[in-house]
């Protein structure tokens, strides 16, 4: 019993230390492993394949908007990022920076890619001659750099993986609607794909991407009540087209600047998948991104006909696009169930004699821990069926979950005491940078988005008329 029961033992609980329960569950189920390099991380094929799935739902969505797939230069001269001041500015602190290389000294210092608003500004610049080369809109998968002094697997960490998208666009309010429009796109995959719900809206100007005009960001709840920020996208206005010469000859002959904007997603969105899913027996992963969406474990697998009939309905949900695995290892059926729903695999599936004999198999979701017996005539059917049930059913109870731990507050008392308890804490504002920074100073929380539509008769900090609803919470 105590082989059996292992896995359930070797990670913390959730509830009483959630920070060591995320490292254990991130580093047991074979997600990740440390890098050499302080602040790294090595991702391992289980946690690859997430972003593997990620990758595709959001490329299919991507080319839908007219995007393409580039592929653009790690390094980057230091000089391009002095053009753009609020930029370098807000980046300075954590560009790496390439100083030698061959034996020798560069003439010029090469900055590793925190992001690249510079090099694609400065290729846009030279791409782009008329009316007739808009919208450009290009997106690149690739690593970044930025030199974090604390670090987290998938949350936080020196180098990362995303996908960042840029767009050229000939007037202000093309360049706004694209923005706003690739932030419903992320919405939609976020919902639809990770079963995360999240609140999108406008950043604060204090919280805002450096050198933008606008930031929207999706911000979404983790299990132990904090915010995290899954994605944004910005509208950058003219400030990059002015500092990298973005020009085009308009078709009523004169030379104009254009207006870009740019977005992206990151491999912290396994982190929020792990956080946002996962329970005391380690992670819940949503159908659509799991890279196994079914186990098949056979019982009394030495009894004739056992196996066999496992590989036949293994090759039959292959055969139907569902990502399957056999687990025909001599453990045993308790060491099995432990350790795949550690992994968060959906739907296990168990199949023995007496099953093979009534024409029935028993289906174990993971969400839930629900057995239900399904028929083995036309499983890939009910399987897929199943699986598409589970995806709905996680998107709904995270919400639910995030729907009850939403709070009203009328003064800085009831903005802390909603914070502490793990909420999300909606309040009246004024707009004045100084009430900002005080919440942060005495709550350890940020405003993570406007709530667009609500409204509040006073500010919470100095009780002046509020002229906007904020929505506070501590985050990573």
């Amino acid at each position: 019993m105590a082989k059996e029961n292992q896995f359930v033992e070797q990670i913390a609980d959730i509830n009483a230390d959630f920070p060591q329960w995320y490292t254990d569950v991130v580093l047991k189920t074979k997600l990740v492993d440390y890098g050499p390099v302080k602040g790294t991380m090595v991702i391992r094929p289980y946690g690859y394949a997430i972003w593997e799935s990620i990758q595709s739902e959001l490329n299919t969505r991507f080319k839908k908007q007219g995007v393409e797939n580039a592929y653009f230069p790690l390094l980057i001269p230091m000089s391009y990022f002095t053009k753009e001041a609020e930029h370098v500015e807000g980046f300075a602190p954590e560009v790496a920076v390439v100083t030698v290389a061959g034996g020798e000294t560069l003439a010029e210092p090469l900055a590793i890619r925190p992001t690249s608003e510079t090099i694609i500004g400065t290729m846009c610049g030279k791409w782009i001659q008329s009316y007739r080369d808009l919208p450009m809109k290009v997106n690149q998968w690739c690593n970044v750099m930025r030199w974090e002094k604390t670090t987290r697997p998938f949350l936080r960490t020196s180098e990362f993986l995303w996908q960042e998208g840029h767009t050229v666009h000939a007037s202000s309010e093309e360049a706004q609607e694209e923005t706003l429009q690739m932030l419903e796109v992320y919405k939609e995959f976020a919902e639809n794909c990770l079963a995360i719900p999240v609140m999108t809206g406008r950043k604060t100007e204090k919280e805002k991407f450096a050198g933008a005009i606008a930031t929207y960001t999706m911000e979404a709840m983790m299990r132990d009540g904090k915010s995290l920020q899954a994605g944004t996208s910005h509208y950058m206005g003219q400030n990059f087209a002015t500092a990298f010469d973005i020009q085009f000859l308009d078709n009523d002959g004169a030379h104009k600047t254009a207006y870009t904007t740019s977005w992206g997603v990151s491999t912290r969105l396994i982190g929020a998948i792990i956080m946002t899913h996962g329970d005391e027996r380690g992670l819940v992963l949503p159908p659509v991104v799991a890279p196994i969406q079914c186990v098949i474990v056979p019982i009394a697998a030495r009894k004739g006909g056992v196996v066999e009939a496992c590989e036949a309905l293994k090759a039959e949900l292959e055969g139907a696009g569902i990502r399957v695995t056999l687990d025909n290892s001599d453990n045993s059926p308790g060491w099995k169930f432990n350790e795949w729903e550690m992994k968060g695999v959906p739907v296990r599936i168990e199949l023995g004699p007496r099953d093979i004999e009534a024409g029935k198999m028993l289906c174990a979701r993971r969400d839930t821990l629900e057995k239900t017996e399904l028929p083995l005539a036309g499983a890939a059917d009910s399987v897929k069926a199943l699986l598409k049930t589970v995806q709905k059913d996680m998107l709904e109870a995270a919400r639910k979950r995030r729907d009850e731990r939403i709070v009203y507050a009328d003064d800085m008392a009831g903005i802390l005491a909603g914070v502490e308890a793990g909420n999300f804490v909606k309040a009246g504002w004024c707009g004045c940078r100084e009430c900002e920074d005080k919440i942060k100073e005495q709550t350890a929380a940020t405003a993570r988005v406007y709530a667009e539509g609500e409204s509040a008769e006073t500010c919470a900090v100095c009780g002046k008329k509020a002229e906007h609803v904020l929505v506070y919470a501590r985050a990573y």
